[in-house]
């Protein structure tokens, strides 16, 4: 996604202009932890919960975090940016410095397919957001090299996780979702509550084998809100969106506006 506006530590400038040393350990080691926040008309949905699990991400890195900081950061550059439909990526890293991003929105297919790409997690990170990414963006890549959009995780046991970026949620019949739980060491995305919160989607451990049976699933994440998947290692699906994800995407879509609805517009800093 292309960045449009900037801010480093408290001053905002274009993109290009926001330099970290080369010695800060958020480059050289993926040392820090990050949160991307959607900005619909300059209303960050979600923020507080943003905020919490960057500040958990945080903690368990042992990794210095000002909260007031970020957020008047936040509040400075969504001021300067007006009222973009727009990504907000906030940064913290090793190093001590704070960034932010305001990023387009990419344009997405209506629907994408997916190929199961073998992945271990580490647990020393679980429930981290941190810059350490290479991992999830080399399975995408696998994943295209298979003629796929996105790669599906899972384990060497068999144990399908999420998407590279987004959690997965499926159904076996058109009506009832599912999801992998949190115990399979997957992120806690603030999506995947929303979803589970609007849909009644249950926690299923979910076997590479039941990957056959699927009818219709999506991928959910704070950019795409609910994405209808076409095809699973190759297999179409009946219908994307089938039933229960065009359902899903509208109770998801709802919740947002009513929440955004009684959200104020961001105070100037």
């Amino acid at each position: 996604m292309a960045a449009t506006l900037a801010i480093l530590d408290g001053a905002v400038m274009a993109p290009a202009d926001a330099q970290l040393p080369v010695t800060d350990e958020g480059f050289i080691r993926g040392d820090g932890a990050f949160e991307v926040i959607r900005l619909y008309d300059g209303k960050p949905y979600a923020l507080d919960a943003h905020m919490t699990r960057m500040g958990g991400s945080a903690g368990n890195l042992r990794l210095p975090f000002d909260e007031g900081a970020v957020r008047a950061d936040i509040i400075t550059l969504i001021d300067a940016a007006g009222a973009p439909d727009a990504a907000l990526r906030m940064i913290v890293t090793r190093g001590g410095r704070r960034v932010g991003l305001i990023e387009e929105l990419k344009p997405l297919p209506d629907s994408i397919s997916l190929a199961s790409i073998t992945y271990a997690p580490t647990r020393i990170m679980d429930g981290i957001k941190s810059l350490s990414y290479g991992a999830n963006m080399l399975a995408t890549r696998l994943a295209k090299e298979k003629d796929a959009d996105e790669a599906l995780l899972v384990t060497p046991h068999g144990r399908v996780l999420e998407g590279p970026t987004t959690s997965f949620f499926y159904s076996l019949d058109g009506e009832t979702l599912h999801t992998p739980p949190l115990e399979d060491h997957i992120l806690d995305s603030i999506t995947r509550r929303l979803v589970i919160a609007v849909s009644g989607a249950t926690e299923r451990v979910t076997a590479a084998e039941d990957l056959a049976s699927v009818t219709e699933a999506f991928m959910a994440s704070t950019l795409r809100e609910v994405h209808p998947v076409h095809a699973i290692d190759g297999r179409d699906l009946p219908a994307a969106p089938g039933p229960a994800s065009a359902l899903a995407a509208e109770q998801v879509r709802q919740r947002i506006t009513e929440e955004l609805a009684a959200m104020p517009a961001p105070a100037s800093a």
